[in-house]
């Protein structure tokens, strides 16, 4: 038995119920009505003579055919996106500009205030960047570029690690000031900032058991860090968003002689496999990779030598 036609003119309105598992969501991203989509995702699947959704209140869950179908799509999608650029390419319209996605305390810590020496640098290239925590997708939201924090595999994107992702202590100067000679078991007796497990996991790396309740947590990196210059607490904080406020004396590292916690989730900049080679792509993956080198050589440097509250 040969198998049914692909139903191209529908395509658009499986993929978006598919990632969407809504087809209101779905309608609202196609500017089609519920009605519209409803009647294309039953169309699809009369052609097909086989259901893909699987109907579960308000939303619509893929079946196994269905998950299928749209690795095909995906691909396809993949495939079009790469030709189009390709297309623009040959016809001398080369980009000149990008889209980038980016968490919130990595946009307002580290990307921000290096800004101006890319554009110094490239000025032919446009920026547009969204910080956000929501986890994108690429192709499907129109973004040519993503700073992620994670375990470095995205599937169907390519991934190229940034920079390693430490934790360690770090305080205002006058609180800071308080911590010098003190024992490294005088700093549990501190207000802490952050997230209760990391701070377990630092105090156990440093040889010492506590149990820890901070005084307050955060769900973003650049609220933990305001509220530690400003002298609510002892924050364990990312290395490098910190990098600036502890070359600039806003911050100061406590305990720098124990180690420091490695997470295992870092940063990567990730691209769809389209975007290889794009000449925008490249000068700003360049400028990241030497721009987070020099914060870490810089970063490294200052902290060389430094003194806090001691190992005993």
């Amino acid at each position: 038995m040969r198998p049914p036609r692909l139903p191209l003119q529908y395509l658009a309105a499986f993929r978006a119920a598919a990632l969407a598992q809504n087809l209101r969501a779905a309608a609202e991203q196609l500017s089609l009505t519920h009605s519209a989509i409803s009647q294309q995702i039953r169309a699809l699947e009369l052609q097909l003579g086989f259901p893909v959704f699987d109907r579960q209140g308000r939303r619509v869950v893929l079946n196994a055919a269905g998950r299928a179908l749209l690795q095909a799509v995906e691909r396809a999608y993949q495939e079009l996106d790469a030709g189009l650029r390709s297309a623009t390419a040959a016809h001398g319209l080369e980009q000149r500009s990008l889209r980038i996605t980016a968490l919130p305390s990595f946009c307002q810590r580290w990307l921000m205030p290096r800004l101006n020496r890319f554009h110094a640098r490239h000025p032919e290239v446009a920026l547009e960047i969204d910080a956000s925590q929501r986890l994108m997708d690429l192709e499907r939201d129109g973004y040519d570029v993503a700073l992620r924090q994670g375990k470095g595999s995205w599937p169907g994107l390519v991934s190229e690690p940034l920079f390693d992702s430490t934790l360690l202590p770090v305080a205002s100067p006058a609180l800071a000031h308080q911590l010098i000679g003190l024992p490294l078991e005088a700093l549990a007796e501190q207000p802490l900032l952050g997230d209760a497990d990391q701070w377990s996991d630092w105090f156990a790396l440093c040889g010492v058991k506590r149990q820890v309740t901070p005084v307050a947590t955060f769900n973003d990196a650049g609220l933990l860090l305001m509220a530690t210059e400003q002298g609510m607490g002892i924050g364990l904080t990312r290395e490098l968003l910190a990098a600036d406020a502890l070359l600039e004396g806003r911050l100061v590292r406590v305990a720098p002689r124990q180690p420091v916690l490695h997470e295992p989730q870092h940063y990567h900049v990730v691209y769809p496999p389209g975007m290889k080679g794009n000449p925008a792509l490249t000068a700003f993956v360049d400028w990241l990779h030497a721009e987070t080198a020099q914060s870490r050589a810089a970063l490294d440097a200052a902290l060389e030598g430094l003194s806090g509250i001691s190992a005993s």
